[in-house]
């Protein structure tokens, strides 16, 4: 019963990418934005071994982009999964991202068994027409391990890289010496 139910949200996951996929598309195709921004997003997980990640769950613009969920703790063997990599519509974005934790019991840590943890944030950014923008989602830690409490360590960060246009990447040329 669980391999099916595993199954079916495998299924579902496909489901909710092929539609996002589908939607940017319409959007590229409609709006005319051929060459546009370009957008990578990745999700890297910098959380401590208390908190186990069982479930992703990724928005853009209000349109869910990625969700992956899985209670067996193989969701936090991967330190980084990208989330999305391709065209947008140059402008202003909002990623909105949550993050489901369970607690991660083990010595004196015991108590956290039973414990669920959720890190929720929204982060805007403009997307530059010829330009690649990556946004680095990172789900850590924040405070200290003995005076923070455990509900309020799960938080979330963005970091954002632009590369310029492909003309601007491209090296000049040095005269040759003579």
């Amino acid at each position: 019963m669980k391999d099916l139910e595993r199954r079916v949200n495998e299924l579902k996951e496909q489901i909710f990418r092929s539609k996002a996929r589908l939607n940017l598309l319409k959007e590229t195709v409609l709006h005319g934005v051929i060459a546009g921004a370009r957008a990578i997003i990745v999700h890297r997980n910098e959380m401590g071994s208390l908190y186990l990640p069982v479930r992703y769950v990724y928005a853009l613009d209000g349109a869910e982009i990625f969700a992956r969920s899985d209670d067996s703790g193989k969701l936090g063997s991967q330190k980084e999964i990208e989330i999305f990599n391709g065209s947008i519509v140059p402008g202003n974005h909002t990623l909105s991202v949550q993050m489901y934790y369970q607690g991660n019991a083990y010595g004196v840590f015991q108590y956290l068994k039973g414990y669920k943890f959720i890190a929720k944030s929204s982060h805007t950014f403009t997307a530059t027409e010829g330009k690649q923008l990556t946004v680095k989602v990172v789900g850590y830690e924040k405070g200290n391990p003995v005076t923070t409490d455990p509900k309020d360590r799960p938080a979330v960060d963005f970091r954002e890289t632009v590369l310029a246009d492909k003309e601007a990447v491209v090296p000049q040329q040095q005269p040759a010496k003579k």
